[in-house]
């Protein structure tokens, strides 16, 4: 599937530091940064951009916050090799603590909302987009949005000057057809914007309902090495850029870190397909409780956490 147009932008440090509080050490993201550049990867996420006052740096690593310092141990004295995206959440961040973008190694800032926050969200990337950032708005949880709230919330991003709007599969819930009918609402809604894709692999999908978005015409791609990320974490790396036939992509190093790096946080924290993960999948529900259940002395007894969740979501 090679299109030029295609843009791979990893996560694994932010979305994957949602299940390690991002305490990742310098020689982890140090190793994914220079693999993502040996890859050919277009961007690497490493982390979110926060304000100091909105986390505490002694429960939470330093990629909560993204500060010059740490962006600069990673990169070294050599030239950048990619570029660098960090995440903004709307109300732990302040306008005056995003730093003018010549004056930092940051070039993206992605921010993530929900349908009810757009106007606020189109706000602070129009602020982003002002100090010099490629600015994307990531449309989180949209499985649980009505069709009439969700064209109202595309519409109004049509209107707003941020040029890449994401698609959001939050929960793991969506299968192939549901990525080709929101592809096409999203694309007709917004005909002037670069569509991308993020998707949670709940049910085992994300990489086929990546593979189904980008046949639909979606253009920007999350994944992450190994599928690491919050819950059942995400597209997997590997298999995304295999799949992609675009000469400038190598996996090799992306399996080399995932050896290295990757593998050894799989005994500390556990991602991918678990029971937990795909209830919550399959009932188009927040991850929390089955993050719960598997941070508990309880996590492998689905059969009871399995009732619970389909008595509760049943009203029962």
């Amino acid at each position: 599937m090679f299109r030029p147009e295609i843009k791979v932008i990893d996560c694994t440090v932010r979305d994957g530091g949602l299940m390690n509080k991002w305490q990742f050490d310098d020689t982890f993201v140090k190793q994914v940064y220079h693999a993502l550049a040996d890859a050919g990867v277009d961007y690497m996420e490493i982390g979110y951009l926060s304000s100091e006052s909105a986390f505490d740096r002694k429960e939470v690593g330093p990629w909560r916050f993204c500060g010059e310092k740490d962006l600069q141990r990673i990169i070294g004295d050599s030239e950048k090799k990619i570029k660098l995206s960090a995440m903004a959440d709307i109300g732990r961040i302040d306008y005056d603590d995003i730093p003018v973008r010549s004056e930092g190694s940051l070039d993206m800032i992605r921010v993530a909302c929900y349908v009810h926050q757009i106007d606020k969200a189109a706000a602070l990337a129009h602020h982003c987009m002002d100090k010099g950032y490629e600015t994307t708005i990531n449309l989180m949880a949209v499985s649980t949005v009505g069709p009439r709230d969700l064209e109202e919330g595309l519409n109004d991003l049509a209107k707003c000057r941020v040029p890449i709007i994401y698609l959001v599969d939050s929960f793991g819930a969506f299968y192939q057809e549901d990525i080709e009918v929101l592809a096409k609402m999203y694309m007709e809604r917004m005909p002037e914007k670069t569509i991308g894709i993020h998707a949670h692999n709940n049910q085992q999908l994300a990489f086929a309902n990546t593979i189904s978005s980008i046949i639909c015409g979606i253009n920007y791609l999350d994944a992450t090495l190994y599928g690491i990320g919050r819950g059942a974490g995400n597209c997997p790396l590997e298999l995304l850029l295999s799949f992609l036939k675009n000469p400038k992509f190598q996996v090799r190093p992306l399996i080399k870190v995932i050896e290295e790096q990757i593998l050894p946080w799989r005994e500390k924290i556990d991602w991918g397909y678990f029971i937990p993960y795909m209830v919550s999948g399959v009932l188009n529900q927040h991850p929390r409780a089955a993050m719960a259940c598997m941070e508990s002395d309880k996590k492998n007894e689905v059969t009871e956490f399995y009732d619970q969740m389909t008595s509760a979501a049943a009203g029962i």
